[in-house]
């Protein structure tokens, strides 16, 4: 394992560059951080550039021999980290998305707060989905706090970035599939019917909800109740009870 001291080591100000969509498309690559998710990265199916560790943990930490591997002390592992406490392990993938298949796939129309992402990634690999589409107003899946939310369900879900929501959906329909728009004047939600086997949830902006192109390609338009004085859900919250419900 080579060691690197300095902050101006050209390998470190491209791994601090990672922390933003710039220097992630500039590099085609994202960073990911501590012990959990370094082993998720290593057992899926991505390619694992680099590892990095802090020097304190250099010998401790298992990974394939074949992958390169860099030693950091603190000042300098701490600069290459996006967190506040570093766990002192971190690995550099290539950026790549993953075919999206299965009967059952959610589609996110502008949903923009990173942790509402992570946290709905995060579910619907829990509830048994098969993949995510992301429209191109999304928070960025790779952030490292959208990272961080979504706990490693990024590396078990296919995911894609259609140039066009509306038309990548339409296309899914023709298969067959239903598609689902949620959206305050809906239909409500747990009286739905004639759903195929094979559909996609569409959770739309938090302030704005799914946009018009979508809702007009969507086959159903339902909205969960609220008995309560709430106008309305959190969009990670209301995804995950309709995630589970259809799936029921």
């Amino acid at each position: 394992m080579e060691t690197i001291s300095s902050l101006k080591n050209p390998r470190v100000l491209a791994w601090r560059s990672l922390k933003d969509k710039k220097g992630r498309e500039a590099h085609h690559a994202f960073l990911v951080e501590g012990t959990k998710m370094v082993r998720e990265a290593l057992s899926s199916s991505f390619s694992v550039e680099t590892i990095l560790l802090r020097e304190d943990l250099a010998g401790s930490f298992e990974f394939p021999p074949s992958i390169p591997s860099f030693v950091l002390p603190e000042h300098v592992f701490s600069a290459v980290s996006d967190t506040k406490t570093p766990q002192g392990v971190a690995a550099v993938l290539t950026l790549e998305t993953k075919p999206v298949s299965g009967p059952r796939l959610l589609a996110l129309d502008g949903v923009q707060d990173p942790g509402n992402v992570g946290t709905i990634v995060r579910t619907a690999d829990a509830a048994g989905f098969d993949g995510i589409l992301f429209s191109r107003e999304c928070a960025d899946l790779f952030s490292p706090k959208v990272l961080r939310a979504t706990m490693g369900s990024i590396f078990r879900l296919g995911f894609s970035f259609p140039p066009s929501l509306p038309e990548a959906l339409e296309n899914i329909k023709k298969k067959g599939f239903s598609v689902l728009s949620s959206q305050l004047d809906g239909e409500p939600f747990y009286e739905r019917s004639n759903v195929a086997p094979s559909f996609v949830l569409v959770v739309g902006n938090e302030g704005n909800g799914v946009s018009d192109a979508v809702k007009a390609v969507a086959t159903h338009h339902l909205c969960l109740p609220m008995r309560g004085g709430a106008e309305s859900l959190n969009a990670a919250v209301a995804a995950g009870i309709m995630m589970y419900d259809l799936v029921r």
